[in-house]
């Protein structure tokens, strides 16, 4: 499945390991609804094809992804921004339920959604000076979704100060609390997690495809249930003062 952009999305095949790519930069990347639909739609296509045994997400430069599009959120309703980072936040639980393993290469940053969305991938690997950040705390709103896969590698207790978002931390700062799993010089990312999904490729399908799922309740827990009730916060949290004046940047609607 080689194809150029569509919604934002590249992906291209390399043997046995498809490259999705978020290639909106003029935006960082942003998590749009046309984007959002595009990546849920490109990796249930990969799960479906058996030439395909792993795969690698990452961005276009100049980082991997910003998180929402607040400027396509600007024009919704707080009821229709609600909906959206529900949507998302299915495509990013999707992941744990592929037979493919999923390996994010990070650059750059990854920010707010973004930062969950590499988080809840398989595998993450992370340039040592990528800048990782929820800033959502400070906008005015919890996370609406994937609070429990972050959870899941670093434990409650740092997911919770990770949540705060009172400051930004390097590629390194998340590798050595169990944030990511690789780390590499500035610029390798992608050549590690072509190397590290390569070596998944190698392994007979049938059996990474159990032992993902095999581990599937350990990683994702109650995420849906939890993803239900950040979401409903999340609307809750865009009323308050802090967050309509954030909000207003970007002509939001309260």
């Amino acid at each position: 499945m080689d194809r150029p952009s569509d919604g934002g999305l590249a992906c291209e095949r390399r043997g046995a390991v498809a490259v999705l790519r978020l290639d909106r930069p003029r935006v960082r990347n942003a998590l749009g609804s046309g984007l959002v639909a595009a990546l849920g739609s490109a990796l249930a296509e990969l799960d479906d094809d058996p030439g395909v045994r792993a795969a690698v997400l990452t961005g276009a430069p100049p980082g991997f992804c910003a998180g929402s599009d607040l400027k396509e959120l600007s024009g919704m309703t707080r009821e229709g921004m609600v909906r959206h980072e529900a949507d998302t936040g299915r495509m990013a639980r999707a992941v744990q339920h592929l037979g493919i393993p999923v390996v994010a290469a990070v650059e750059g940053f990854a920010l707010g959604g973004g930062f969950l969305l590499a988080t809840g991938c398989d595998v993450v690997v992370t340039a040592e000076d990528a800048r990782w950040h929820l800033p959502e705390v400070r906008l005015g709103w919890v996370p609406p979704w994937g609070i429990q896969s972050l959870a899941a590698r670093v434990g409650p207790v740092a997911a919770r100060r990770l949540v705060w978002g009172d400051r930004p931390l390097t590629g390194r700062e998340l590798h050595g609390i169990g944030g990511a799993d690789e780390l590499t010089a500035p610029g390798q990312a992608l050549a590690c997690a072509l190397e590290v999904a390569a070596g998944l490729a190698a392994l007979p399908p049938h059996a990474v495809a159990s032992a993902k799922r095999a581990l599937t309740d350990a990683v994702s827990g109650p995420a849906e249930t939890l993803d239900a009730r950040t979401a409903w916060m999340f609307g809750a949290d865009c009323a308050s003062a802090t967050a309509r004046e954030s909000l207003a940047r970007f002509g939001a609607r309260p």
